[in-house]
């Protein structure tokens, strides 16, 4: 089985483009549940490109975060010489942050490991000081300066097979703090500012880390909780579970999808199974996704196994200015006996696939099968239906199908159009037997499908 491959560059329109990008490979990325052993039909590759593109939307995601943190509450006490200064920080809130680039990398077989260097904060807040039986209380500002914070995240998977996050390891440092005292006797504790500072640098550090574990549960927990099925319309429901844990190398991190629509009715596999693709690795992209013929022909027996595969046609739905109509009459010179058994009558054709449509990728195309049948009946007088012939519809499509202009688009043609008469209530005719032809698909249809659609929405 071959696959369709889909690769963006990174150019200059990316900003809300790549992003949509990226955001489906979170959505990949949460939806996701075990289904270990089958191979994949879809396949995503995050390359190193599209990791640094992520870092600077998380650049900008970690500021956000930072001005609307909550921070704990401070405490702990000093030994200035003649006793012990207990003292509680409170309502810390930030009032200026400063955050540079952060550095992301593939840390490979675990996950991904993130630094921050330099990074600069300040915090305000309330002091509270107890020496004795002497209390006190006013305003601080805190800054800190030139942070270092190195994190490693571990992807995986729980036993419900979503995507699992955890902390691996965390390290923070910071190397320059300044501390201002205002109100009360804050003039008695100034001089003892580095007694202070010292102390509440230590306890920042020791803070950092799990405030940073306290957000990647949070995340972790957020995806245990995300569904692992989408109700794509009325008629098909998409699940997406991992078929492999994600695979992180040093130069991308792949995941496995399962890729199966099924039907609302019934959820019933196919008979058919996924067969093994490979997607190349290209660092010249950001993401590489790979569709196989297995997720849209699964699609196909979702609707053909649902009875959504056919259509009644009569003469109604006819252009009124065709001087073909749908009756007996019209259909003469082509079966001549139908007008004498029938004479005047109008007709109706049911129009259904006789077997799932089924695609194929090749490198350079792809081709649709669709093995389908008009059964045609006469209308009595009193409404009635007689049965009059069968016939067999066979076409094969053949097209392109790229990424352009960021949206997913191709080019259909009828390569083959086959009818042959399976069965006949009225006797023999030659008028529809073994009808083939090579046609282009009319340009409306044409303009249709180049039109386009944005390949990143589900």
């Amino acid at each position: 089985m071959k696959a369709v491959v889909f690769q963006r560059n990174n150019t200059v329109y990316l900003s809300k483009r790549a992003l949509s990008m990226l955001s489906l490979l979170i959505l990949l990325l949460n939806l996701t549940n075990h289904a270990f052993g089958e191979n994949p039909a879809i396949k995503a590759i995050l390359t190193n490109k599209g990791l640094q593109y992520g870092s600077h939307i998380g650049a900008d995601w970690m500021q956000e975060k930072i001005w609307s943190m909550i921070i704990p509450d401070i405490s702990g006490g000093v030994d200035i010489g003649i006793g012990t200064v207990h003292y509680v920080l409170d309502g810390i809130s930030v009032s200026g942050c400063d955050v540079p680039e952060p550095s992301v990398e593939f840390y490979e077989g675990v996950g991904l490991k993130t630094g921050i260097s330099g990074f600069s904060i300040s915090m305000k807040g309330n002091w509270h000081t107890r020496f004795g039986i002497i209390s006190d209380g006013g305003s601080f500002d805190l800054a800190v300066f030139n942070v270092d914070v190195t994190s490693v995240v571990q992807l995986g998977s729980d036993y419900s097979g979503h995507i699992s996050i955890s902390s691996e390891n965390c390290d923070a440092r910071i190397s320059k703090a300044s501390i201002t005292f205002h109100g009360g006797a804050s003039f008695i504790f100034q001089p003892f500012v580095t007694l202070f500072k010292d102390q509440m640098t230590a306890l920042i550090e020791e803070k950092i880390c799990p405030m940073v574990e306290e957000h990647v549960t949070d995340l972790d927990q957020h995806l245990a909780e995300m569904q692992v099925s989408f109700k794509v319309n009325s008629a098909l429901v998409l699940d997406i579970p991992l078929t492999n844990p994600p695979l992180v190398e040093s130069i991308g991190l792949g995941l496995d999808l399962k890729g199966e629509f099924y039907s609302v009715q019934s959820h019933t596999d196919p008979p058919f199974k996924a067969e093994h693709f490979d997607l190349p690795k290209d660092d010249g992209h950001m993401l590489s996704l790979g569709l196989s013929e297995f997720t849209v022909n699964s699609a196909s027996y979702g609707y053909f196994s649902a009875g959504l595969l056919q259509a009644k046609i009569n003469d109604s739905m006819i252009p009124k200015t065709s001087p073909f109509r749908l009756n007996t009459t019209s259909f003469g010179p082509l079966i001549p006996q139908l007008p004498k058994l029938f004479p005047n009558m109008l007709m109706e054709l049911q129009v259904y696939a006789r077997d799932v449509p089924m695609f194929s990728f090749q490198a350079d195309k792809v081709t649709q099968e669709f093995p389908g049948a008009i059964k045609a009946f006469a209308i009595q007088p009193n409404a009635s239906r007689t049965p009059l012939f069968n016939l067999n519809v066979d076409s094969i499509f053949r097209g392109m199908i790229r990424i352009s202009e960021e949206k997913l688009q191709g080019l259909m043609k009828l390569n083959n159009f086959t009818l042959t008469l399976a069965s006949s209530e009225v006797g023999t005719f030659q008028g529809f037997v073994s009808i083939a032809s090579d046609l282009d698909v009319k340009s409306a249809e044409r303009e249709s499908i180049s039109e386009g659609i944005y390949p990143y929405q589900l």
